[in-house]
């Protein structure tokens, strides 16, 4: 990637960064782009990253990417300060406002280093060659004679060495190097990257100093608590807003209005209670009797929902990637198995709701948000205040967990128009019920496979159906069949080397707002393949893990583009990001090696295992439980990933950690249900997460690579539902195709 990097002014790095007495200041655009400090900017620059010093020798270091327990704030710095010789103890990480001349700051598709490491790279060997160019001025010796460490230039002769701080301000006066002249630190060299840095916020976190979206405060701040409606495009007919106003601390209360169609990420329709405390707006809730227009969506109920989707998707679908001819194979075989497998609907719940605080004043509106999508964010309150897009100002704080649902923002847009209408600082907080009752879900799905098999117990077909709401139907009301971007997700790339193979779409629409949860389509498309995999293992005698390798087949590279289907790969180059065969076996060879899920188990006892690529990285989880009286114990979990170059293992570690635990939430309790339109479920009591008791043991291999850095946030979730649900085969005999498993048996 061919980037262009300059210096910029301090007045103007104060202004997108609120970092003042700094030296010297380093920006990076996309070449041709116009730098970030420019009065009017293109909207499709892709990047710009910051570095300033200071005169103390402290380095400042811009991230533009949220933090949400993922460790970001603390892996781009360690990228950047490892190419600049930085000493990390003087690094201190800045987070960055929205910015469009940011380029993309939209923290979801475990894309964060994957797509940022490169220039991440450059921005500190850009930034170290000027200082140590400084450096050799001031002694007057040539450059090739110092060198940097620590955040100190030495010169090899005469042992002299001068800190950044003292020649940021010469450095700064200096132009940037060409990219073709920087010289790169080789990976034996590395200090930081590579190595498991304990977080940069980790005591600023522990010691609750951290500011979250619940925790923003300001002077004459009231506060904001929204009855919503219960049934997506319900109106509202009549409120009590006398009785609303009764209650004591209860200032006013509004009518949010009503939003037009497609969804997007529009507010829910509703009435706001505004009170000088969270719990008097709650309590003003209660009293509003509110009277609905349901309209058509009431009649949606998910199990009739499914059950449709099931009796449909057994029929032939739209075939997106066909090789050979899977229908006449399947009929001339001697041979065959089928399954269907469902996956309800899931909340991301994390563990602060959404909230965001705002302030309207002269036109300009200022936000304090727990978002994924800053940029999102400034666009959307923009548009509905009516007010030009550097209007907006947006401050990300921390995320108590997001798992996709602090992409949209909806709560944020809330905030916005109740901070003009009252003249006034207001924060919406979002309850825990508000979250699970009004979010954006990840949709259900159905999926319907089928295969033949040879008389020498080799798979010579393979045919594969999936059905759900596409999340386009979010933003058109239109669509009603899944799109490429999410057959992308493990189901039209899948790797298998089968003579015939069919991959196929059913119509789906949606009735309740469909949005990104962690790992997207790969959820149900992996559990429904590593299921189906397993059962084709039983059929033939065999073990799981040889009927994985037999229907990968060779080492090589898949491309499934060549079968006509318009594959994605994470928006990723397929020469750098190839389907590679040989690393997805890997991943399986080291979870079976490492767990000893191969290995005979104690009675009731039973292992499952499933590899899965996504975010152009390789998974593999193998899970052992135990099964008594019909009462599941998921007694371990183990994973491999091979996610390429890795930044901070540790954090790598506690994704994949994390991944696993929101697989194992997902499969054993998971499930979202709509009755009349409503969803029934209303805070962890009934959508449950995995308890403490109920998580296992957990073990993590990461696979050493050199490969360009792959995604980690999101390919642990992926196989843990199959491995878990052919743990349970294996030691019960019970296999279990609709999720989640707590319908079939105790968890």
């Amino acid at each position: 990637m061919n980037h262009k990097i300059e210096n910029v002014s301090r007045r103007q790095f104060l202004k997108v960064s609120g970092i003042g007495a700094s030296s010297f200041v380093l920006a990076s655009s996309l070449a041709g782009y116009k730098p970030v400090w420019a009065q009017t900017s293109q909207a499709d620059v892709e990047l710009n990253l910051f570095v300033s010093i200071q005169s103390d020798n402290r380095v400042n270091i811009i991230c533009h990417r949220s933090e949400m327990g993922q460790g970001i704030r603390t892996s781009i710095p360690q990228v950047v300060a490892e190419e600049l010789c930085a000493d990390w103890n003087l690094v201190s990480v800045v987070q960055g406002l929205a910015n469009k001349e940011y380029g993309s700051q939209n923290t979801d598709g475990s894309r964060s280093i994957r797509n940022f490491y490169t220039i991440l790279r450059r921005m500190g060997a850009s930034a170290r060659t000027m200082l140590e160019q400084a450096a050799a001025d001031l002694w007057k010796v040539d450059v090739n004679s110092v060198y940097a460490e620590d955040s100190y230039v030495h010169h090899k002769d005469s042992k002299r060495k001068v800190s950044f701080g003292y020649i940021a301000e010469a450095a700064g006066k200096l132009s940037p190097p060409k990219a073709e002249t920087l010289t790169y630190k080789s990976k034996k060299d590395f200090k930081l990257i590579g190595k498991p840095v304990t977080g940069i916020d980790s005591a600023e976190i522990v010691t609750g100093q951290a500011e979250f979206g619940q925790d923003v405060r300001l002077e004459s701040m009231v506060y904001a608590s929204i009855e919503r409606s219960k049934v997506l495009r319900a109106t509202v007919k009549s409120f009590d807003a006398d009785a609303a106003k009764s209650v004591k601390g209860v200032i006013d209360t509004i009518q949010m209005p009503e939003q037009p169609l497609p969804v997007m990420f529009h507010p829910m329709n509703g009435v706001a209670v505004i009170a000088d405390s969270t719990w008097a707006a709650l309590q003003g809730r209660k009293a509003l009797n509110i009277d609905w227009e349901l309209g058509e969506n009431a009649a949606h109920t998910s199990a009739d929902y499914i059950a449709e989707l099931k009796s449909r998707i057994v029929s032939k679908g739209k075939p997106i990637r066909v090789e050979g001819d899977v229908y006449a194979d399947i009929e001339q075989a001697t041979d065959t198995h089928s399954a269907t497998y469902s996956v309800p609907y899931l909340s991301q719940a994390p563990m602060e709701p959404p909230a965001a605080t705002a302030v309207f004043k002269n036109g300009i509106c200022e936000i304090w948000a727990c978002t994924q999508s800053p940029q999102v964010t400034q666009q959307n309150v923009a548009q509905a205040l009516g007010i030009e897009f550097d209007k907006v100002i947006i401050n990300v704080t921390f995320l108590g967990g997001a798992f996709g649902r602090k992409a949209k923002p909806d709560y944020s847009i809330e905030a916005a128009l109740l901070a003009k209408q009252l003249n006034r600082p207001v924060k919406v907080v979002w309850s825990r019920e508000d979250d699970i009752q009004q979010g954006f879900y990840h949709a259900v799905s159905v999926l319907h496979m089928a295969a033949a098999m040879d008389a020498k117990k080799q798979i010579t077909s393979w045919l594969q159906r999936t059905a759900f709401p596409s999340i386009m139907w979010t933003f058109t009301g239109t669509v009603d069949e899944p799109q490429m971007n999410e057959l992308s997700l493990g189901f039209g790339d899948l790797p298998f080397a089968v003579d015939n193979l069919s991959c196929e779409t059913h119509k789906a629409t949606g009735h309740i707002r469909i949005g990104w949860m962690r790992s997207v389509c790969n959820i149900q498309h992996s559990f429904a393949q590593g299921s189906f995999v397993d059962e084709l293992a039983s059929k033939a005698g065999i073990s799981t893990y040889k009927m994985w390798h037999q229907l990968l087949g060779e080492n090589r590279l898949v491309d499934p583009k060549t079968d006509d289907f318009d594959y994605q790969n994470y928006g990723e180059p397929q020469d750098v990001f190839p389907v590679d065969i040989k690393r997805i076996k890997h991943a399986l060879d080291v979870v079976i090696a490492k767990s000893g899920a191969d290995q005979p188990t104690q009675e009731n006892e039973g292992w499952g295992i499933c590899v899965h690529r996504s975010f152009v990285s390789y998974c593999a989880v193998a899970t052992k439980v135990k099964v008594v009286d019909n009462k599941v114990t998921v007694l371990e979990m183990h994973s491999s990933i091979d996610a390429g170059t890795v930044v901070n293992p540790d954090r790598v570690r506690a994704q994949q950690e994390g991944s696993m635990i929101f697989g194992l939430s997902l499969a054993l309790l998971g499930e979202i249900s709509t009755k009349d339109g409503a969803v029934e479920q209303s805070n962890y009591h009934d959508y449950k997460v995995l308890r403490m008791h109920q998580c296992p043991k957990i073990e993590t291999y990461i696979i050493e690579s050199d490969a360009p850095p792959g995604g980690v946030g999101e390919p642990g979730t992926p196989p843990v539902a199959a491995s878990v649900a052919n743990a349970i085969f294996h030691a019960c005999g019970k296999r279990i195709r609709d999720l989640p498993i707590k319908n079939y048996m105790s968890v």
